[in-house]
């Protein structure tokens, strides 16, 4: 370590060649009077991008046939577990069904309520061999309902032009087809007017 005199001199000297211009007088100022700061310039960290991960795009979805359910797989049976559970959550969403709730609330959370697994019937339609068909809900769509029956038959029910009833718990909806043209995931967010023009 060097002594206090050396250091004072080589501070004294660095500071002369660094600032010629400075007369010794204001140097001698500047080290009795003010503190030297070094101040440390970090470097910018580069933000690395995260890569988006690519999900399938629609036709690789249908190449690969995820959502398609296979022929051993099409049987009412198997699907009554997935109805006792819609009908606990539909419960759950309109605080227990009770014989004093207000119709128009309970219609209101339907809407908007997750349908697989729900039990519907075809009510009313364009075309009569729609008419009657009854089954669990296994898959909704934009513009179609799939249905299992209880003849193990697979059924793809247009939403346009058809009316469905949906019961729980004696409380029946109806929902018209027409008016309900979107993907489950959107529905949640759709605001439906209870009142309005009725048709196929």
């Amino acid at each position: 370590p060097q002594s206090s005199e050396k250091a004072k001199t080589f501070v004294h000297a660095f500071l002369k060649r660094s600032m010629p211009k400075v007369k010794d007088d204001a140097l001698q100022d500047m080290l009795t009077r003010k503190a030297v700061v070094l101040e440390h310039y970090p470097k910018k960290k580069t933000k690395q991008k995260r890569k988006k991960t690519k999900g399938f795009t629609a036709k690789q979805r249908r190449e690969l046939r995820l959502f398609e359910i296979e022929p051993e797989q099409q049987r009412y049976a198997i699907f009554l577990p997935l109805h006792e559970l819609w009908k606990q959550y539909i419960r759950d969403l309109c605080h227990g069904l009770k014989p004093d709730a207000q119709p128009h609330m309970i219609q209101g959370k339907l809407l908007k309520a997750d349908l697989h697994g729900a039990i519907v019937t075809v009510t009313k339609s364009k075309c009569p061999s729609y008419v009657g068909i009854t089954g669990i809900i296994l898959q909704e769509f934009k513009h179609v309902f799939k249905i299992i029956t209880k003849e193990d038959k697979l059924k793809v029910v247009p939403k346009l032009n058809n009316v469905f009833s949906l019961e729980i718990d004696g409380f029946i909806s109806y929902i018209y087809g027409s008016k309900f043209l979107l993907r489950a995931s959107e529905r949640s967010a759709k605001k439906f007017k209870l009142k309005g023009t009725i048709d196929l």
